[in-house]
């Protein structure tokens, strides 16, 4: 009799395992919205990315805060010492990551700005873990810079794809890369936290202490009049693809296994990238095709090296 349970037990973990994987997918599939619901917004009326960056962070830090504060209770701010400058380093960072990533997109679009800002924040983490925590550039750590170089380089190189002039696409690279600077320090110092703290907690006081950062700047951009559309669309970036998504991210992060990171890791820039060229148009060209391909390329090497190593 036992046995008989057995086809059962090992098809609802499965369907269980399954069920995590499309659950990360997912919410980084809704991480790839961001980038065309943001452009979207910007044609709507004349308003300023860093409001934009503020209200995301200021909608979807209260939701996650409640969840924390549902979980683990007053352990959610249960920081001391060190820690208080971790989590300040962590609202530092992430205010100037929406600030970088949405000036970005109305620069230079949302296939390029979103390629550079997701492609190269991993080679950001290792070079930044070496040069801070002295980690080892391994052989293909190397590998992945090189490659991700030569993506963005051509990338760069493809203005007239995507409908913008060189200037443009050069400045809106920039600014990805600043972005990309600004996930990576998020990362390091999240990393540092991360044994002690809830991941609700980690995201959720680091979104509020992003908005407070924003809040004198966004108060001094503060738009004119939003139509309904533009106030939908932001209640969207702020809810759905920042603060559910994380909550499904999360949910499906406890039960998922170890291909989880490369699934998550080319949804996102993949998602952003098929929905700029149904919606906008934003076509890359045979180049920068090329460039996008070696940047997720980059990407899949480093999280495979990084996860074999660990």
């Amino acid at each position: 009799m036992p046995n008989s349970r057995a086809p059962f037990s090992e098809d609802n973990a499965t369907a269980t395992a399954l069920g995590a994987v499309l659950a990360v997918a997912m919410a980084a599939a809704l991480w790839g919205t961001v980038g065309v619901a943001s452009k979207l917004l910007y044609g709507t009326t004349e308003i300023s990315p860093v409001f934009v960056g503020f209200v995301r962070l200021a909608l979807a830090s209260p939701l996650l805060l409640v969840l924390s504060l549902a979980t683990i209770g007053r352990r959610t701010f249960a920081f001391a010492g060190r820690e208080l400058g971790a989590i300040v380093m962590i609202g530092v960072s992430m205010a100037l990551y929406q600030l970088f990533y949405f000036t970005a997109v109305a620069t230079t679009g949302v296939a390029i700005a979103t390629l550079v800002t997701i492609c190269t924040a991993p080679l950001m983490v290792a070079l930044l873990a070496s040069v801070l925590l002295g980690e080892r550039l391994t052989a293909p750590v190397i590998g992945a810079l090189a490659i991700g170089i030569a993506g963005t380089a051509m990338l760069v190189g493809v203005p007239s794809d995507v409908g913008v002039t060189q200037a443009a696409v050069l400045a809106g690279t920039g600014w990805a890369l600043g972005s990309a600077v600004s996930f990576a320090v998020f990362t390091l110092f999240s990393r540092v936290l991360a044994p002690r703290h809830h991941p609700f907690t980690l995201i959720g006081i680091g979104l509020g202490a992003g908005a407070l950062m924003l809040l004198p700047v966004a108060l001094f951009h503060l738009p004119a009049s939003v139509p309904a559309q533009g106030l939908w669309l932001m209640l969207y970036i702020g809810l759905v693809p920042t603060g559910f998504a994380y909550v499904v991210f999360f949910a499906g992060m406890k039960r998922a296994g170890a291909t989880v990171a490369s699934i998550a890791a080319l949804t996102e820039p993949l998602t952003a990238t098929l929905l700029a060229w149904l919606v906008f148009d934003e076509r890359l060209g045979a180049l920068g095709l090329i460039g996008a391909a070696l940047l997720v390329g980059a990407m899949v090497l480093l999280t495979r090296s990084t996860r074999a190593a660990r």
